[in-house]
């Protein structure tokens, strides 16, 4: 038994790592490709002429924060492929697992400047920057703030 309680050889905890981190990112993947793909069309909208010059801006800045998470978020395949077969499970998953972090936080900032973008165009409200705080607070919470208070209360000590 390994210090982590399993009966489980380093290679065994590699591979077992890789794969719930694969299915991780594809609940991830398939959210930011959508979304992307959404984003994508906007600009080909007769409405989008019309948008202020801020909104394009905030359009602008959310297309590119798509375009990194979706980056980030498939990067984990393309690893896995270009180290395949190179006695690197290990290394790969750590950056694998890296890269995936930075992918959900970057999904967090394209769902956050997406929701931005389409409350002040649906409503011209000033109670929009309330709302989408509290909403990314909200996605805190459920991505972050419970992990870790679960990982820091339930860890082995």
């Amino acid at each position: 038994m390994n210090e982590w309680g399993r009966h489980e050889t380093d290679e065994e905890r590699a591979d077992r790592k890789w794969g719930d981190l694969i299915q991780e990112v594809r609940v991830a993947q398939t959210g930011v490709q959508i979304l992307f793909g959404f984003l994508l069309t906007v600009v080909f909208q007769q409405k989008y002429a019309s948008l202020e010059d801020t909104d394009k801006t905030i359009y602008i800045v959310t297309v590119v924060l798509g375009a990194a998470a979706t980056g980030a978020l498939i990067g984990p395949v393309s690893l896995h492929r270009l180290v395949s077969g190179q006695r690197v499970k290990a290394e790969a998953v750590e950056w694998a697992s890296r890269m995936t972090f930075v992918g959900l936080l970057l999904l967090l900032a394209t769902m956050t400047s997406s929701l931005l973008l389409i409350l002040r165009v649906a409503t011209h409200n000033e109670a929009v920057p309330w709302i989408v705080t509290g909403v990314v607070a909200w996605y805190a919470l459920c991505w972050f703030v419970v992990p870790m208070w679960t990982r820091r209360r339930h860890a082995p000590k």
